[in-house]
């Protein structure tokens, strides 16, 4: 934190001469100028921006449980409203340089765990509810009791698991990883290719694809993932006009007829509170919305902690200022994504980029989400993105949220084993909600076989308990007669 900071802390105002929007936002106190928090703004919508790309690829390319699909070109606009709106109400309202838009992650759960569920309004209802629920926690101190119940090791497995299954989504999405059939009379469940080898110029897009990905990420290039997407669309649109390809699966990488569009709010508005308890029954509804705030409330700490840390903002006590206001328009986003049918948007570690290129206040947010802003008039030109070059950013990011493995220690089998069994059932199961369940049920055995289940917070056993439930609940039917 710089000195000039502390000391307009300890006055109470700001440094004299400076303009009523320096004041507002403190740019000086914080030791950071006008040209810092623009540049910081455009650094972190570039390291994001992905996400206009990928949320409609995730969305898009899933059914609801009545064979139903949501239109790429209004997902597009959803999530570029929700991210510019969300955006710049956490810059104005929390002053932090902390940028949000549709979570990767939790979009795969809307996605691939409740869509098939349900229909797109009932799932969309969730992630509502879901938000709503966050803010309970928020305005009530909830969420210090909600922390403090799953160990933290088991958290940083959760999104180890998460990791992998969004990779093993992008190898599915791209056709490197195919289901063979049941009639192959094989044991062997997935398969190289459509064949059992890699071919055609899209399988050559994607490999190259993947390989630019992790050659700037190991170069520490900011903006790889997008500087990847787009390199990599070039070059399937080279591809497609050069090449005979039979087909290029849900998107064909085809120069449109106008790069400019007004922008589709078809999507706004779409939602069911409660019709998912119709659905799919309470118990089940439950279960869904406390993986949602898992993965949503904890993601946003560890990301407001770590951008405010980057940027020294956090105070002698390693407080972020003002964590309630920004963990509660946190909460907020996630209602403004599922009303948009953009899934939970909640607050992005790329944000990080922005504050290494200066950013210390939320006046960056004020360029990041005009940024968005203008996205939503560059619609046709987001959407001849083909899966194939869209893809490797989901590898990248699996690789990336699997980084926090390092963080679990293998040698103590109460922890490693949950740890195991949550990272493993989520990509093998297709489900977070399977491999959540697995390690909360694992990890309250282990203790209670140890003589040590008092070290399990009460909250992680009534938790539990519906986990067993959940994955009981067909022989549960059978003797209740339901």
């Amino acid at each position: 934190m710089s000195e000039a900071y502390k000391t307009a802390e300890r006055q109470g105002t700001g440094p004299s001469g400076a303009t009523g929007v320096d004041r507002f936002f403190r740019i000086t106190e914080r030791g950071s100028t006008f040209g810092r928090e623009i540049r910081g703004g455009f650094a972190t919508f570039f390291t994001m921006a992905y996400i206009l790309v990928l949320n409609p690829l995730i969305l898009g390319g899933a059914k609801d449980k009545f064979g139903e699909q949501l239109d790429p070109v209004q997902l597009t606009t959803a999530t570029a409203l929700v991210a510019a709106v969300m955006t710049i109400i956490m810059g104005v309202g929390g002053n932090l340089p902390l940028a949000l838009a549709a979570g990767l992650g939790l979009n795969a759960v809307v996605a691939f765990q409740l869509a098939p569920l349900m229909s797109w309004d009932d799932a969309m209802g969730l992630i509502v509810l879901e938000g709503l629920l966050i803010c309970v926690l928020v305005v009530t101190g909830l969420r210090e009791a909600v922390m403090h119940a799953i160990p933290q090791q088991l958290k940083q497995a959760i999104s180890v698991g998460i990791g992998l299954f969004i990779a093993l989504i992008g190898f599915v999405d791209a056709g490197f990883v195919t289901r063979i059939p049941d009639a192959a009379n094989t044991t062997v469940p997935v398969q190289l290719g459509s064949t059992g080898t890699l071919a055609g110029w899209p399988m050559l897009v994607f490999c190259v694809g993947v390989l630019l990905t992790v050659g700037l990420l190991a170069r520490k290039v900011r903006g790889a993932i997008l500087v990847s997407i787009v390199t990599m669309t070039v070059v399937a649109l080279v591809v497609n006009a050069v090449a005979d390809v039979e087909t290029w699966g849900l998107t064909t990488p085809e120069w449109p007829d106008k790069i400019v569009d007004a922008p589709d709010f078809g999507l706004l508005g779409q939602f069911s509170l409660f019709g998912a308890f119709g659905q799919v029954g309470v118990v089940t509804v439950v279960l869904l919305v406390f993986t949602l705030i898992l993965s949503d409330f904890f993601d946003t700490m560890g990301t407001v902690v770590g951008v405010s840390a980057e940027a020294g903002l956090l105070d002698e006590d390693g407080k972020v200022p003002g964590l309630g206001k920004v963990l509660l328009i946190d909460g907020a986003a996630a209602v403004a994504g599922g009303a948009a049918s953009a899934s939970s948007a909640t607050s992005y570690i790329e944000s990080a980029a922005g504050v290494g290129e200066g950013a210390r206040t939320g006046f960056a947010n004020l360029v990041t989400g005009s940024l968005f802003g203008l996205a939503l008039f560059l619609t046709p030109l987001l959407t001849i993105v083909p899966l194939q070059a869209a893809a490797p950013a989901l590898v990248a990011v699996g690789f990336l949220m699997m980084t926090q493995v390092k963080h679990i220690e293998w040698d103590r089998y109460e922890i490693a084993i949950p740890a195991f069994l949550t990272i493993a059932v989520m990509p093998f199961t297709y489900s977070i909600t399977n491999g959540i369940g697995a390690g909360f049920l694992a990890y309250v055995l282990i203790k209670t076989v140890l003589g040590r289940a008092k070290e399990v917070h009460w909250l992680l056993w009534g938790t539990s308990a519906l986990f067993l439930v959940y994955f009981a609940i067909d022989p549960i039917e059978q003797l209740l007669g339901v």
